[in-house]
């Protein structure tokens, strides 16, 4: 009997961790899934939230009525469309320490967590608690940035760099893919025009293809003169892609994409959900 698929969403009740949640209740139906909504409770937050409420008396009373809620509305919904489950979980602390290490306890399979967008992303992808959370966590993690609500993808864009990782992680993008007949781009963005990326981009489809029971997926060599995250986003914009998925084991690649450039007005990588794949 196979494993059930298990999805962890924190959520603090604002409206980009509300979209998150309508992802994760989504991708939770088509995996047939259990979903855990993950609260850590948070004084400043809460005085967000419940500003009259000085003392914090009423505060649990109030997160657990939010939280239930949202379970019975993804139930009822839900269930219907394949999900398997829908409970909460509320803990007291550091949210990205609390979310790690619950994502661990559960096994979670998959991270679904919102994302103010490019505040959220601004320091070399550190010092904010979903880019923390992407940076520190052993498990795939999907980032939904604010102002972005659910649809079914037509594309997802997946930034190769000619890793042996690969393999593994197309299958898992292929599932998706699956789940809402869309089409995969498989992207290898290169600086530089030679004969040798022509070659490896050959050698890298002939190895990869074995692995992939998929005919909608495409092989794109692009050669950009500028850096990769910039040419990556040319070729988001213009393939008009719906998720961007990339691998994170070689760390000086996720950088490329999400650190210098980040500074230069990326307007596509914050209103595009972010599929990050852990290889480790």
């Amino acid at each position: 009997m196979a494993e059930v698929f298990k999805i962890l969403c924190p959520t603090d009740f604002s409206e980009c961790s509300l979209n998150a949640i309508e992802y994760a209740t989504r991708l939770g139906e088509k995996y047939q899934a259990d979903l855990v909504l993950f609260h850590v409770l948070n004084r400043e937050d809460y005085e967000k939230l419940s500003p009259a409420d000085v003392n914090g008396k009423y505060q649990m009373d109030f997160v657990r009525e939010k939280l239930q809620s949202l379970e019975d509305a993804i139930i009822k919904e839900g269930a219907r469309n394949g999900l398997r489950s829908c409970i909460s979980v509320i803990r007291e602390g550091n949210i990205v320490k609390l979310t790690l290490a619950y994502s661990k306890e559960m096994n979670a399979d998959l991270i679904v967590v919102g994302t103010e967008g490019v505040n959220d992303f601004r320091e070399n992808m550190i010092g904010s608690r979903a880019s923390r959370i992407v940076e520190l966590s052993d498990r795939d993690i999907f980032v939904v940035p604010r102002k972005v609500y659910f649809k079914a993808p037509r594309k997802l864009v997946y930034a190769s760099d000619y890793l042996e990782e690969d393999k593994i992680a197309i299958q898992k993008i292929v599932e998706v893919a699956k789940f809402y007949d869309s089409e995969i781009d498989m992207v290898h963005v290169s600086t530089t025009h030679k004969a040798l990326d022509k070659s490896l981009h050959m050698t890298m489809i002939e190895e990869i293809e074995p692995f992939i029971k998929y005919d909608k997926v495409n092989f794109i060599l692009k050669s950009f003169r500028d850096d990769i995250a910039l040419g990556l986003e040319n070729y988001l914009q213009t393939a008009k892609g719906d998720i961007l998925v990339t691998l994170s084991e070689k760390k000086s690649f996720f950088d490329q994409i999400f650190s210098k450039s980040l500074s230069k007005k990326m307007a596509y990588f914050i209103n595009k959900p972010l599929w990050v794949i852990k290889s480790f």
